[in-house]
């Protein structure tokens, strides 16, 4: 197969036929002579706002490919062979106990599909709740305020990504077609076409909550089990090795291999894990707040006169403060909404989430600054203990709420008393409040700085009336679980996996490890 880069088409022309017309033209060859061809990228150039471009690539099956190839000296022109996922080839070791997975976030979900796939009949045990059961408890929490300490946007399944804009983009190498394979079994289980090529895929948290039913009800068909409500709250071991699971503080199962998927947030879990000898280690992250503006103006900066034909823009912006702190948007939410977020009783966290039509009125980012070891200890879980700080500090200033405020405050240190031209969107309680108090000077000052500095980035972009919530605290996990080159940790059987362990930072990588640490066991075991 022939895969042909940068094929530009005007935003104002893109039909199949002028696609078409222009492979022909680059293989210099006649449009009839194309069998079939398909779109393999697909992303929006808009670097001149007179002329934004779509950009393509596009695989192409046409006639004498060999001799095209030959004839054709183009860089942007080339020979692809298959790219497809490959299974891994079963051990022999027999396994005495089912393989247990905790949590059902990507990582965890991904894990127990493929081991599924292959015949393993997983276990999955969450903590919180089924889809259907969870998103009514959330909806709850946001309208009234009753927290859920088990089930809420951080715990349940689908991990805390349900409640987030399902972003499936990746810097990650993926010559293992991992990746494609992950996309293609959300297409599989009912996610749009469209996130097996655009450049910056989603799927929106109102289509994704369906995706992961579908995915659920089909490892159960392959013999799977899930237990919702039910949380690991002790390991137990046998010359260091894994051989029981405490389950709710009562219920003892035998378990010599255990997935742990356990999400970012799951503190409890990582203080009995350290408890227990599992290795582990502090971690650097980031925390900040989350700002929006109107989304209109957010396309019209990215797109100009053309932001009306385009969906709804985003943005990336970094910058190192003269404090030698790194800045940085995280999580950007075009037409989306700002959610309470929270997980603790005496805390307050925040995200951002969009539904696929990314159809509210505002843009959301977090902006958020580096934190390492050094700003706040040394010890595995001091992380942990930085974070629920900042979370306390939030809900105390906000008495419960989501504290906002407008950004020519923030500057001047000084409490909000009224909103400008930008509403906030958002899900659960907000009220004014002056995040200065929330951070230590450092960031204060970092995020200050940036902030105007991405005022030249995106004219206007630090306006007066630009509104900032806090906390966001839960960009990654605080800590990293030890694990060798066989995705164990340092006590054998217990898999540390996904975003919660350390090692993935969002949906497709976390459902990336997910495969790698299935595929580890099955290498070893047969079924």
């Amino acid at each position: 197969m022939i895969r042909i880069r940068q094929i530009s088409v005007s935003i104002l022309n893109d039909q199949p036929k002028v696609i078409k017309e222009k492979i022909a033209k680059k293989l210099h060859i006649s449009v009839a002579d194309i069998i079939t061809w398909q779109i393999y990228k697909k992303s929006i150039d808009a670097r001149n706002k007179k002329n934004i471009l779509y950009k393509y690539e596009v695989n192409v099956s046409c006639k004498e490919e060999n001799k095209i190839l030959k004839k054709n000296q183009d860089p942007d022109i080339l020979f692809v062979g298959p790219e497809e996922y490959v299974f891994p080839l079963k051990g022999k070791e027999k396994l005495n106990t089912p393989i247990v997975v905790v949590g059902s976030g990507p990582a965890g979900l991904f894990a127990a599909y493929l081991l599924a796939l292959e015949g393993y009949k997983p276990i999955v045990i969450e903590r919180g709740e089924s889809m259907e059961k969870r998103i009514l408890t959330v909806n709850s929490f946001w309208q009234k305020g009753h927290l859920n300490l088990q089930s809420n946007v951080q715990f349940g399944e689908g991990g805390a990504g349900t409640f987030s804009d399902g972003k499936l983009n990746t810097q990650v190498g993926d010559h293992n077609y991992r990746g494609k394979k992950i996309l293609e079994t959300f297409v599989q289980f009912g996610a749009p076409k469209d996130i097996l090529y655009l450049q910056k895929p989603h799927i929106g948290t109102d289509v994704l909550r369906k995706v992961i039913v579908n995915l659920r009800n089909a490892i159960i068909k392959m013999g799977g089990k899930f237990y919702y409500e039910t949380c690991l709250t002790n390991i137990f071991t046998e010359r260091n090795r894994l051989c029981k699971i405490e389950l709710n503080h009562e219920k003892i199962m035998d378990c010599e291999h255990l997935v742990l998927a356990i999400g970012h947030s799951a503190r409890d879990t990582f203080s009995v894990l350290y408890d227990q000898n599992v290795q582990m280690q502090a971690k650097p992250f980031a925390v900040g707040v989350r700002v929006e503006h109107p989304q209109a103006f957010i396309n019209e900066s990215q797109y100009g006169d053309f932001a009306s034909l385009l969906p709804p823009a985003t943005y990336k912006l970094t910058y190192q403060a003269s404090n030698h702190r790194g800045v940085y948007s995280f999580c950007m939410c075009p037409g989306g909404y700002v959610i309470n977020a929270s997980s603790t009783k005496d805390g307050l966290a925040i995200n951002g989430m969009s539904n696929r039509n990314r159809d509210s009125k505002n843009a959301n980012s977090a902006l958020v600054v580096t934190v390492t070891p050094n700003d706040f200890g040394f010890h595995p879980l001091d992380g942990m203990k930085f974070q629920e700080t900042l979370e306390k500090k939030a809900k105390q200033i906000g008495n419960g709420g989501i504290p906002l405020q407008l950004y020519k405050d923030y500057k001047k240190n000084q409490t909000s008393i009224k909103f400008g031209t930008i509403k906030p969107e958002m899900k659960g309680k907000f009220t004014f409040a002056n995040l200065n108090q929330i951070f230590p000077s450092y960031i204060n000052c970092a995020l200050k700085e940036a902030i105007a500095h991405f005022g030249t980035k995106i004219e206007h972009f630090d306006c007066d009336d630009m509104i900032l919530s806090g906390v966001e605290s839960r960009t990654s996990s605080p800590v990293r679980i030890t694990r060798d080159e066989n995705f164990e940790a340092t006590i054998q059987g217990i898999y540390p996996c996904g975003e919660g362990a350390g090692y993935a930072g969002g949906i497709m990588t976390a459902a990336m490890d997910g495969l790698k640490v299935a595929e580890a066991i099955i290498k070893k075991y047969s079924n």
